[in-house]
């Protein structure tokens, strides 16, 4: 991959970065898994979410051409590796009925990607596309003609699911166990890679009998680049087995460190290369010239992002139960969740078994801080975002450490803002990033496994 000339900064660490450096043996993530030191950016546009402001009179359309191709050409500008669309099969819901606080209409992500492909020239276009409400020959042939169509720049983000809740909308909903999804996901992957390769296909599964011929000619890059996002164990050994990049959801240095180490063991363990997987977290950056600057508009997003209704909302989903009788700015509910099991559209944070002793938690937390309803909410969902926010400087140096210790590969950025949010990052951020020698001043290639640093199928 390209970068900047000037080498990987060698300011001391700091001291929780200087910690896990050296950890508890002289590998503190594997003895065979050597740091890149260099980090990649995807941006992520969810459309349907809880931290991008929609309100505001500069906010763009969820749903307009303009918001894509503006997003994706600032993107390309910043050299970033992929350009992230989610899936939404069903309009999101909450306690029952349609969630009205969420922004309706997700277009399709395949359709969109092939028109960006048309207007970009290095960036990669990832598609979310789920294994469980499609056909593997049919969406592996949609996915080879996106990497032909844009010349190896295509990649999939494997997703599954179990609920019958999104299961109505097919004919087939409701029908896969819970401890099936990636046992099915794999055999859906298998057909799809035979059809990449042009092999005749003849597959008798659990899940799948299918007769079918490659039919498309191998794009630049091979395949498309496979992703997947997976945290539990059962996802990272599915990672560590068969995807290119793995989303993770820990933004915290510590955290990452100890993902990294779990997705190189599993991934030695599959009798794979240590560093074969490449980890990029989801994470929200908020930057400013100064610190306090920057502290001032973090309060300024959270309150955009988490109003009152939001924050109710929000505890909700962990309640099981209607909470509007409770004031915003008063303290957490006393009352007790409602423990029964009534499906996903509950609210998908529920916890079942662990919802009692979570809300307990919780409001001993919120009292120990002095921290009312509202309050709580907006630090709890910031704090799921990661530690990305500060000074331009602070921010770039907090990657490197980053870099350094291998813990990351880069980020799965999604902006607070649509479509200006990664003006900050292009501007001010990654020419730090690349003055430290951690981003790349150039594209590395044409293609997304090339931007990506992965090694030639």
């Amino acid at each position: 991959m390209s970068t900047a000339t000037a080498p990987l900064t060698d300011a001391p660490l700091s001291e929780e970065a200087a910690a896990l450096a050296t950890g508890p043996a002289e590998h503190p993530l594997h003895p065979a898994h050597t740091p890149t030191g260099q980090l990649s950016f995807g941006a992520f546009f969810q459309g349907v979410n809880s931290s991008t402001i929609w309100r505001l009179p500069e906010s763009g359309d969820q749903v307009a051409w303009e918001s894509f191709e503006s997003l994706v050409r600032t993107a390309e500008r910043g050299k970033f590796a992929a350009f992230f669309l989610g899936e939404g099969l069903r309009l999101r819901e909450h306690r029952g009925v349609p969630f009205e606080l969420d922004v309706a209409g997700r277009p399709d992500a395949q359709t969109l990607l092939a028109a960006l492909a048309g207007v970009t020239e290095k960036i990669g276009l990832v598609a979310t596309q789920n294994t469980t409400f499609n056909d593997p020959v049919d969406l592996a042939r949609r996915l080879q003609t996106l990497d032909l169509l844009s010349g190896g720049r295509a990649g999939w983000n494997i997703v599954t699911t179990d609920n019958a809740w999104t299961g109505e909308n097919f004919r087939r909903g409701g029908y896969l166990d819970h401890a099936d999804r990636y046992t099915h996901a794999e055999a859906f992957l298998q057909v799809a890679e035979q059809y990449w390769a042009g092999q005749k296909i003849s597959h008798d599964g659990a899940h799948y009998t299918v007769r079918a011929q490659g039919d498309l000619p191998r794009s630049a890059q091979g395949r498309p680049v496979l992703f997947q996002a997976g945290a539990s164990p059962a996802g990272q050994d599915f990672a560590a087995r068969t995807a290119d990049v793995i989303f993770s959801p820990h933004g915290s240095l510590a955290a990452a460190v100890d993902f990294r180490r779990s997705i190189v063991e599993r991934t030695v363990a599959a009798g794979r290369d240590a560093s074969a997987v490449k980890i990029l977290p989801g994470a929200e950056i908020i930057l400013a010239p100064t610190e306090a600057e920057a502290d001032e508009k973090v309060r300024w997003v959270r309150d955009h992002q988490i109003g009152p209704e939001q924050a109710i909302a929000l505890l909700e989903q962990y309640w099981g139960r209607d909470l509007s009788e409770f004031d915003p700015e008063g303290p957490l509910p006393d009352v007790p969740p409602e423990v029964v099991e009534s499906g996903v559209t509950r609210g998908a944070g529920f916890q079942f078994e662990k919802a009692e002793q979570l809300t307990r938690q919780w409001r001993e937390e919120a009292a120990e801080k002095g921290q009312n309803i509202l309050e709580f909410a907006r630090a709890k969902s910031g704090a799921r975002r990661g530690e990305f926010t500060g000074s331009y400087d602070k921010v770039a140096d907090r990657l490197v450490e980053f870099a350094r210790l291998g813990a990351i590969d880069g980020l799965n950025i999604t902006p607070w803002l649509i479509p200006s949010g990664l003006d900050d990052i292009v501007d001010h951020l990654i020419p730090r990033l690349q003055e430290r020698g951690v981003y790349p001043t150039e594209y590395a290639g044409s293609t997304l496994r090339e931007n990506l640093g992965l090694p030639p199928l």
